[in-house]
């Protein structure tokens, strides 16, 4: 339980709640450019301000409460909560046992889903923007590009993505016996004139946090996209890396990253540095360092893609990256979410994770609350301004 994770995720009131979801209003309108993996959990995301982060709960306030409600034969977890949630912290959480456990596996790669990814397209429809080969949703038959019209009877369109990432997985039903491998669940579908119905069987599957492609054909350049730092997404971004052509150049895609675990970040970042400071941070007041690790590739030119959608670690980063002069970022200005959380386990084996410190980049950039301004900022058709700034720095051969 001592791993640092710099990620979004959802704040846990109550046993078998719902999530809470309160980035409605931005994903509705799409400002999260990219798209939503129907596998992971979905995460909250309020509006971030100058004040982002400055709010923490106290850890000794949250064990005391959840001793007495314990010795009062109530909920541990549930009086934890109310004490977190009355301290404005919005990045701390409290996690039953079996929540964390769900949690943990995620950060490991291992998640309870459908296989797909979705996007908001116009006028509200979700339309699924990837599919997991052999997963249960390519069994069934769905395609890219297939709208999803309900899941479970419940029509979709104009909810937040997030919220029906939660209803493929069944978020919040565990009583009901639902969210878990194994578990039915009804997707309405449309492509074209034609519109079906299906049912799949939610399976525990690993996830795929790090792609590549080559967006402007066989001669342009390498595109790496890392979805999460998940365990192992750090070696997956080095093997990219060594993989691609000396004389390609890179794209680094952050763009929709909520973070992750800090040391897949760090690693991701010793993929293009040769050593140094990747980042600062403190826990309780203590200022520590992140550094990279000696021999990444310092020579092939590198442009990193962000926006809004791109939080935490993934900040952590593009701000390593572009602080130390090894890359153009290009896209709109990150989330802006630049909290540290560490868990302990409270008296009745929930765990409190709760926000410790903040990071910095290598420069001393504060980005809770600020988050990282592209060197070049384009809202549309940023893919194609990044092949065009790549092909100005040269190549790496």
């Amino acid at each position: 339980m001592s791993r640092l994770c710099l990620s979004v995720r959802p704040r846990r009131i109550r046993r078998g709640a719902a999530l809470t979801l309160t980035l409605a209003t931005v994903l509705a309108t799409g400002a999260a450019a990219g798209s939503w993996h129907a596998g992971h959990t979905a995460h909250p995301r309020p509006e971030p301000s100058a004040a982002s982060g400055s709010l923490t709960a106290d850890r000794a306030a949250v064990e005391k409460a959840a001793a007495e409600a314990m010795a009062a034969g109530k909920s541990g977890a549930e009086a934890a909560a109310e004490v977190v949630s009355r301290s404005g912290d919005r990045w701390s959480t409290i996690y039953t046992a079996g929540e964390f456990e769900d949690f943990q596996r995620q950060l490991d790669g291992d998640y309870v889903g459908v296989g797909l990814w979705l996007r908001q397209a116009r006028g509200g429809r979700l339309e699924v923007s990837r599919v997991r080969p052999g997963g249960p949703a390519a069994r069934a038959g769905t395609a890219r590009g297939d709208r999803l019209v309900a899941v479970d009877g419940r029509p979709v369109r104009g909810r937040p993505v997030t919220e029906v990432v939660a209803l493929l997985r069944g978020d919040g039903d565990d009583e009901a016996g639902r969210g878990r491998a194994g578990t039915p669940v009804e997707l309405a579908l449309q492509r074209g004139a034609r519109t079906w119905s299906t049912t799949v069987h939610r399976a525990r599957l690993r996830s795929q946090d790090v792609t590549t492609d080559r967006p402007a054909g066989a001669s342009g350049p390498v595109r790496i996209r890392a979805e999460a730092f998940t365990k192992g997404s750090g070696a997956a971004i080095r093997d990219a890396v060594r993989a691609a052509p000396p004389d390609a150049g890179l794209l680094l895609d952050l763009r929709g990253n909520t973070g992750g675990l800090v040391a897949e970040a760090t690693a991701a970042a010793s993929a293009f540095l040769d050593g140094g400071l990747v980042a600062t941070y403190d826990v309780h007041g203590r200022q520590r360092a992140l550094y990279a690790g000696d021999g990444g590739n310092t020579r092939v030119p590198l442009v990193v893609l962000v926006d809004g959608g791109t939080m935490s670690a993934a900040e952590l980063l593009a701000g390593a990256l572009q602080d130390r002069g090894r890359a153009v970022v290009v896209g709109s200005p990150t989330f802006g979410k630049g909290s540290v959380q560490m868990p302990s386990t409270l008296p009745d084996g929930s765990v409190a994770e709760l926000t410790v410190g903040h990071y910095r980049t290598p420069a001393g950039r504060t980005v809770d609350g600020h988050g990282i301004t592209p060197d070049l900022t384009v809202e549309d058709g940023a893919t194609a301004r990044a092949v065009t700034v790549l092909s100005g720095l040269g190549t790496g051969a």
